[in-house]
């Protein structure tokens, strides 16, 4: 089952079931988030709360997105309780490409930073169920006030050196009253990142990080398969500019998707009652990697049938703004 978030035609707020080209809207509930309180306090999957409030009506999947009516698949009335978090170096041969970016100017180097992180996922990233793996790459990105809408422009910063695509899955939580960690489904996503900042510094990984993203617009609820096939592209003028496949699930992954879990929500900061996760889980596919240079306009498509619709947004690179420390 797979859901949206969407503005009705009266103008209120509605949750929808995805059912082939229409929308089938949910009675009683306005958000996700208002969904998943429901079934965490009434102890049921995502999937029996939603089915419980099936309406009869259908709207037109089409017309909401050509009305501008689609929403992002999770938010929160307060962007600064939706925390937006990642990690990397977790897919089969994603670490080439992030070694060749980093590489030591000496030859002596026997290997990268990065390959080493890698190979410790390879040795102890699926650990048992009664086991703790090892700890992968983490990193933050923003709160939800960086999330690009459905069909909205995907900001680069004035001071940013690259924008470019990252397709990914990420897992939603919802923390339960009591704090622990409630995953409600997945998304795919768009973790848009600085490589060239990141490439002049291995350092400067949590600043490349900190740039917008973007989501759904599907929340797909249940488990996640161990292979999921999708398709990244780069548009320009209208006109395809670089596409490759990519592949994601704990199949391709050295780490499973229970350590990375584990190791975020190993902090108490991360458990805060009401606050809602969004946590990318990294990828091993980047036209950066293959020399793709974006620039302003440029449309970015990622697309996977899993999770239905694609995630489809344009570069729009902003303008300078003046900073200056206010001294009292």
């Amino acid at each position: 089952m797979r859901l949206v978030q969407f503005i009705a035609e009266n103008g209120k707020r509605r949750v929808g079931v995805v059912d082939g080209d229409t929308i089938a809207p949910l009675a009683g509930v306005e958000t996700v988030r208002e969904l998943a309180a429901i079934a965490i306090n009434g102890d049921m999957s995502m999937i029996e709360a939603a089915e419980c409030r099936l309406d009869e009506a259908r709207e037109s999947y089409d017309a909401i997105i050509e009305s501008g009516r689609l929403l992002c698949p999770i938010d929160h009335p307060d962007p600064a309780h939706l925390l937006v978090t990642g990690t990397g170096l977790t897919h089969l041969g994603s670490a080439s490409a992030r070694a060749n970016m980093h590489l030591a100017a000496s030859k002596a180097a026997d290997e990268t930073d990065s390959m080493k992180m890698f190979r410790m996922g390879l040795e102890g990233g699926k650990p048992m169920s009664d086991e703790k793996g090892v700890q992968p790459e983490w990193f933050y990105k923003g709160d939800g006030s960086i999330i690009a809408a459905p069909g909205d422009d995907i900001p680069s910063p004035s001071f940013a050196r690259d924008g470019s695509e990252e397709p990914e899955i990420a897992g939603v939580y919802v923390n339960d009253p009591d704090g622990t960690p409630v995953r409600i489904g997945f998304v795919i996503g768009n973790e848009f990142s600085d490589h060239v900042m990141e490439r002049q510094n291995y350092l400067y990984l949590a600043h490349s990080k900190l740039r917008a993203c973007a989501i759904g617009p599907e929340l797909l609820l249940g488990d996640l398969p161990g292979h999921v096939e999708g398709v990244s592209r780069v548009y320009r003028d209208d006109q395809v500019l670089w596409e490759k496949a990519f592949v994601s699930g704990e199949e391709n992954m050295s780490h499973s998707i229970g350590n990375l879990e584990y190791h975020h929500f190993k902090y108490d900061l991360f458990r805060r009652s009401g606050d809602i996760h969004l946590h990318f889980f990294g990828t091993a596919t980047l036209s950066f990697a293959d020399g793709i240079q974006t620039r302003d306009g440029d449309v970015f498509e990622i697309q996977a049938e899993l999770f239905g619709r694609p995630v489809r947004n344009r570069l729009s690179v902003q303008a300078e703004e003046p900073i200056k420390v206010r001294v009292i």
